[in-house]
């Protein structure tokens, strides 16, 4: 891929849809090496932007059923004639950096549907509940041509908050319980839930799944409309991955809320303010790197960290000192 040629065959490829090149330039793009970045920018700029996909991010709490629910729920888009991309990121281990990434394997139904896709990939060091290249993935996933992408996070956290720049709705799926999980879901999250999902409304659980949600629909509730909300939202539902029940009705839900955001320019705002962070969120990172290659710079903040180690000079004052002779 170090040719022009080379480079608008690979894209020729993912816009026709071949998942081999699609999972290729997704390992591009997620790269370190500098060459793979360079390489990894002039395919985004090959492929553009024309395509767009609806960009669905959900999370959870642990056990929940989070790849049980994305089995159902992508069965279900397929059924619809719809072509589905699920990103899962698996935390990786801050002692060895190593993930799992096993999600292919619990999603083994979805997984060999061919109007599917899943790609798992380590969260590394990102904190957000996302890689930090989850998002150039999602742009290689809409140029290949799929209608919803599936942003799964690594679980419900105090940083989950993140996956709502890079998502035009926000799914959070909780499993049936008492107050006191209802007191440990953090409130961030809760204000950028655009649905609250309560799975395993099935069997014994059925009763109580409906009077989770009612308590969570009154959480909502207490909650500050927000201004990109039509009547009714955000709200609560209750769900079953395992028998597929209310899949249907919350995919409804989701496609109006959509088409009123669509009508009312929220959601070409929306795309705005998220490509703004993400430009910011570059312009930072990109300035950190440059100050970490240069090996004079890079004498200096081991120096600046030693003394804030010390105790001899604040992070603050040792960050601005560094600036200054930069």
């Amino acid at each position: 891929m170090n040719t022009t040629a080379a480079l608008t065959e690979t894209a020729t490829k993912i816009a026709s849809g071949d998942r081999r090149a699609l999972a290729r330039a997704i390992t591009l793009v997620e790269s370190a090496r500098d060459d793979h970045r360079a390489t990894a920018l002039a395919l985004l700029d090959t492929l553009g932007t024309s395509k767009q996909a609806l960009r669905i991010g959900l999370s959870g709490t642990p056990g929940v059923g989070k790849s049980t629910f994305i089995e159902s729920f992508g069965l279900m888009l397929t059924g619809l004639g719809k072509k589905v991309a699920v990103l899962a990121v698996d935390p990786s281990s801050a002692r060895s950096g190593g993930s799992i990434l096993g999600d292919k394997t619990r999603m083994d139904f979805l997984a060999r549907d061919p109007n599917a896709f899943i790609r798992p990939s380590p969260s590394q060091t990102q904190l957000g509940g996302v890689a930090r290249r989850t998002r150039e993935a999602v742009a290689l996933c809409e140029a290949a041509g799929y209608d919803v992408v599936l942003i799964e996070t690594v679980g419900v956290g105090q940083s989950e908050t993140v996956v709502a720049q890079m998502s035009d709705l926000f799914v959070l799926l909780l499993a049936p319980a008492g107050g006191d999980e209802l007191q440990g879901v953090k409130r961030g999250i809760m204000e950028i839930a655009d649905m609250v999902l309560v799975n395993k409304a099935d069997g014994e659980l059925k009763a109580q799944a409906t009077r989770t949600c009612a308590d969570y629909a009154g959480a909502l509730r207490l909650l500050r409309k927000r201004p990109q909300d039509p009547d009714g939202f955000p709200m609560a539902r209750t769900v079953s991955a395992l028998e597929s029940e209310g899949l249907t009705e919350a995919w409804d839900q989701m496609q109006t809320l959509m088409q009123w955001r669509q009508d009312n320019g929220v959601w070409d705002k929306t795309r705005a303010d998220q490509a703004r962070h993400w430009f910011q969120e570059e312009v930072r990172l990109q300035l950190m790197a440059q100050l970490t290659a240069d090996a004079g710079l890079r004498d200096r903040l081991t120096q600046m960290e030693g003394q804030v180690v010390a105790g001899t000079m604040s992070p603050a004052a040792a960050a601005a000192h560094v600036l200054r002779q930069s």
